[in-house]
């Protein structure tokens, strides 16, 4: 009986090229997965009909609509979405202001210094990250009803959530990420540059002002854009802490699914879209440089 060799070079080559193409499949329904919702809203949000489940044809009429809304001559709606959209953008410069600032600091000590509790505190700083949003909205929720109450009883001021209230909720955690983003940007410095800023008769300020800050200048910008579109998108932890007259846009577009969907609202969810887009594309620009 006569054994054919088997041909293994020619096996082994169709298995490669059988496992790209699995590969490129399961990118490819991966990506159609995640964006495929997405380009139906941006679609949907140039429909003539009031209904997003019937195409009756192409119109600007709701960026026109949202426009006359933001000129104030519009209907109440848009002009309540305008509000919401100021609410946002409020809150998510000022949480990134004291994120950045204060994530940056937290970055620079750890990653410079060593001291009692450091391990401690570095658990603490991926804590933010890693634990679910409702879990820290509620939390967040019980701390200021505690702390509310207790400052009543003392000085019979009683407080309430609003803007405040959120922009400390997102500060708490936008906090992690700045730092995680300036950190990692710290550690590739090379120390040998302040060395020899030292060596030149610089003191530690001096030193950090002309040399450290200028070379961790694109992480600390790219962690505030990180923190930015964070707090810009944030709906779990922002329905829990907000109160009246702070209501953010995806609060208020989640209060609007409930009644009724409009094309006004994928309108603005398209704007929101391509400004959260084009801060994470700077982000990753200025991480590269």
């Amino acid at each position: 009986m006569i054994s054919l060799p088997i041909p293994t070079k020619k096996i082994d080559l169709l298995i490669r090229q059988w496992g790209k193409a699995a590969l490129w499949l399961n990118s490819i329904l991966a990506f159609f997965f995640l964006y495929a919702p997405i380009i139906i809203l941006i679609i949907y949000s140039f429909n003539q009909s009031r209904s997003n489940a019937i195409w009756r044809g192409f119109t600007l009429s709701w960026y026109l609509d949202l426009l006359a809304g933001l000129l104030g001559t519009g209907t109440p709606t848009n002009m309540q979405i305008w509000d919401a959209l100021g609410n946002s953008l409020i809150i998510g410069g000022v949480s990134t202001i004291l994120a950045t600032i204060l994530g940056t600091a937290i970055g620079l000590g750890m990653e410079r210094f060593r001291f009692p509790g450091r391990t401690m505190l570095e658990g603490l700083l991926f804590l933010p990250i890693v634990i679910p949003d409702i879990t820290m909205g509620i939390s967040l929720l019980i701390f200021f009803s505690v702390l509310f109450q207790l400052l009543e009883a003392i000085t019979g001021v009683r407080l309430v959530l609003g803007l405040s209230t959120v922009i400390i909720g997102h500060v708490s955690f936008n906090i992690s990420y700045v730092a995680v983003v300036v950190r990692s940007r710290i550690a590739e410095l090379d120390p040998a540059l302040e060395e020899a800023a030292s060596d030149l008769g610089a003191n530690e300020w001096k030193t950090f002002q002309r040399i450290t800050l200028p070379l961790i200048a694109p992480g600390i910008l790219s962690g505030a854009l990180l923190a930015f579109t964070l707090s810009l998108d944030d709906f779990v932890i922002t329905f829990f802490t907000n109160g009246v007259g702070s209501t953010t846009l995806p609060v208020f577009v989640y209060g609007m699914i409930k009644i009724s969907i409009t094309p006004a609202i994928n309108a603005i969810s398209t704007i929101m879209l391509l400004l959260s887009v084009g801060i994470v594309i700077s982000s990753l620009a200025l991480q590269r440089r």
